[in-house]
Formats: C-alpha cells, sequence, structure tokens
C-alpha cells in the first residue's frame, strides 16, 4: 500500500469561518494527543486502505473576507460550546501561525476578474512553495451563493478566457476562485452547494490540467438521514406521499440562508436525492429558517407521509438535532486526504466515488448512502492496489 508522501497544503476559502476553524482546531488537537479521530471516515479500515495522507502531514492556510482572526473566532466557538476549552488554549499558539497565513479574499463584484483570479492563483504558488508542499487542496467552506446567470462565457473556457482578458467578471465568487486553484495546480473540494468547478468552462480547465475535484454541498445532518431512510421505503416498495422538512438555524450560514435568493442552491441540493432515490416526485415543503438564538446548532424536523398494502395511511416522524461546524469538520479531513491521493493517482475531473459525502455528488446520480458507501471503499481498495 502506497500513500502520499510529504506535506499537503489545505487552502480554505472561508478560512475564519465556523467549518474551517473548526476543523484547523480539531486538526491541531488530533496531531497534539488531544483528541480522537471520531467522525473521520478516512481512518475507518475500509477507506484507511487507500493509503491516505496523515492529518499530522497537512499545513493549512487560505483566504477570508471578514476581520479578526482564527483564535477569536475559536473563542466564540469555544463560548458557545462547540470546541472544548482545553483544546482551544492548548492550541492558541499555532492557531496564531496558520492566521498568519491567511490572505485577503477577493470582494464579490469588485471589478474585473482577471487580476483578482491571477493573486489568488499567486497566493497559492506562493505557499505550495513557501511551505514545501507536494500538493494544495482547495476547500470551498465559504457562504452559499445564489445560483449563477447561465452565460456563453460559463460553459466554454475559450469564451470564459476571453472575456476575463477583456476585463469582464462573468465568474461566481466560488468559481472565480475554483479558476485560480485549477490554474495553480491544485485540486478543489466543493463543499457548500456554491457552483465552484462544477461550470462546465471549469470542469473543462480541470480537465485539461488534470486535476480532480470532488463536490459538492456535504450532507452532514438531515440530507444524511434522508439518503439512509429514503432507500429503505424504495426497497420495501412502500409509496411516499409526501416528505416535509423543516430546517432551523442560527450562525453565519444560517444567515445567509435567511435570503431567499442564497437560500435556492441549498434548497435544491437539499432536495433533489429523494426523488432520485424513489423514483418519482415527492410533495412537501422544504423549509430553512434562521434562528440566531441557535447559534452553530442546527435543528431538523421532518413529517414522512406513506402507504402500504391496501392504501393504509401511515408516517414516520424525526428530530435531528446537532452542531453543524463538529459534523463537516472531519468530513472536510476526509475529503483532503482523499482528494490528495487522487491527484496522487493522477486521477483528472470530478471524482463520482467520493460522492458519499456530497447532498449533489458530482459525476454521479447515485444518492443512496449505502450504494454510495460501496463505491467509495470499492475505489479505496483499488487505489491500495495502484
Amino acid at each position: 500500500m502506497s500513500g502520499p508522501a510529504g506535506k499537503t497544503g489545505v487552502w480554505f476559502i472561508g478560512a475564519r469561518g465556523s467549518v474551517a476553524t473548526t476543523t484547523i482546531v480539531g486538526a491541531l488537537a488530533v496531531r497534539a494527543g488531544l483528541a480522537e479521530h471520531t467522525g473521520m471516515v478516512g481512518e475507518l479500515p475500509d477507506v484507511a486502505v487507500a493509503g491516505l495522507t496523515g492529518v499530522d502531514d497537512l499545513v493549512f492556510g487560505g483566504h477570508e473576507l471578514a476581520t479578526g482572526s482564527l483564535g477569536k473566532r475559536a473563542e466564540e466557538l469555544r463560548g458557545g460550546g462547540v470546541l472544548p476549552t482545553a483544546v482551544v488554549a492548548a492550541v492558541a499558539d499555532e492557531l496564531a501561525a496558520v492566521d498568519a497565513r491567511i490572505a485577503a479574499g477577493v470582494v464579490p463584484g469588485a471589478g474585473a476578474q482577471r487580476a483578482a483570479a491571477d493573486r489568488v492563483e499567486a497566493e497559492l504558488r506562493a505557499f505550495r512553495s513557501d511551505h514545501g508542499l507536494d500538493r494544495v487542496i482547495v476547500v470551498d467552506v465559504s457562504s452559499t451563493e445564489p445560483p449563477p446567470t447561465a452565460a456563453p462565457a460559463l460553459d466554454d473556457l475559450a469564451l470564459l478566457e476571453a472575456e476575463l482578458d477583456a476585463g469582464g467578471a462573468p465568474l461566481p465568487g466560488s468559481s472565480l476562485y475554483a479558476y485560480a486553484a485549477l490554474r495553480a495546480g491544485c485540486p478543489y473540494v466543493g463543499f457548500t452547494p456554491n457552483p465552484g468547478p462544477r461550470l462546465p468552462a471549469l470542469s473543462e480547465l480541470a480537465e485539461r490540467e488534470g486535476l480532480p475535484w470532488a463536490g459538492s454541498d456535504a450532507k452532514t445532518g438531515e440530507t444524511l438521514l434522508k439518503t439512509v431512510l429514503a432507500p429503505m421505503f424504495a426497497m420495501r416498495a412502500l409509496k411516499v406521499r409526501s416528505w416535509s422538512s423543516t430546517n432551523l438555524l442560527g450562525g453565519g450560514d444560517g444567515q445567509t440562508l435567511a435570503d431567499p435568493v442564497a437560500a435556492a442552491s441549498k434548497t435544491a441540493t437539499k432536495a433533489q436525492g429523494l426523488e432520485a432515490i424513489l423514483g418519482h416526485p415527492v410533495d412537501g415543503p422544504l423549509h430553512i429558517d434562521y434562528v440566531p438564538d441557535l447559534g452553530d446548532w442546527k435543528t431538523a424536523w421532518d413529517m414522512v407521509s406513506f402507504e402500504g398494502f391496501l392504501g393504509t395511511r401511515m408516517s414516520l416522524q424525526f428530530t435531528w438535532s446537532g452542531c453543524d461546524s463538529a459534523l463537516a469538520a472531519p468530513l472536510a479531513l476526509d475529503l483532503v486526504r482523499l482528494v490528495a491521493r487522487a491527484h496522487e493517482l493522477g486521477q483528472r475531473g470530478p471524482v463520482s466515488e467520493f460522492g458519499f459525502f456530497f447532498k449533489d455528488p458530482a459525476g454521479t446520480d447515485e444518492h443512496g448512502l449505502s450504494d454510495q458507501w460501496r463505491s467509495l471503499t470499492a475505489w479505496c481498495s483499488q487505489a491500495a492496489r495502484a
């Protein structure tokens, strides 16, 4: 079994947000022996067999628009019960060192994008060079964007390059970072529902540059349960009549999703898996409501109405309450290590086998968690033999 040698860089877009901060603190805590690998799929034998780089070999940096520091954000998360007090204190110096590697992000809508893309590309290349990294994986954990407006430049790489050269700004924010990352030779993880590298022009760029990417919109809570429960109904030939969902969340993500335009991307990815698994459209509202008091915590309540033999009506209800960052952070570490292995193996384009982690898996229409797990572990077994 072989695996990535040397150091792997992790470059977060949204580097001082809750998910990035929890991921970085968690990795530093694991490295120091202060935390277990709980929640990290990459430590399970069926996945670890792929020969993944160790958490100890990750070097963190990123882009961020918000002011403040990683240390301050970690203290806020500690106050909200997300991070243990002792851990935050123990990794404070290392956290400050990571914070010094966070560059100013690109302000959305701030004029022509060519110069901004060139700057981001240069900063990624410098990060890789300055720290002697074998590869850098860019991970988008930034705020959810509205769905992009269709435009020819987003569908064709030559047209995109021409518009950028002419001083245009055709790219959504996440796709600007993805464009710069791919130009810098960096694989990409679309952890959010943002378009990122999914635009046809950028998919073309990833293929041209020989780079793998994974996405999009990590499933950590309610949707994870849906992809377990929906196959049960399908396999037992029970007709799901409606599936209603209410999501309550606080934090920055909740605040962003309070805007219906931004929420459209999230609700689309949350809803599409059900129809794919069940094989027919399913009625029922899907609400996302912002409750500032909840902070980094989220609660989902679902009501499933289904029909059994002789048309007998029945229902299932469940409530899921969890800490979004604590659920997301280990998955971010898993994806970084898996995408790094895919890069070492010479894969390019969307790695469909990593759909296990996502609501809107790129490169595949499979949404059922068990089938996704089999696909992932089969990939890992093959990687072990490479």
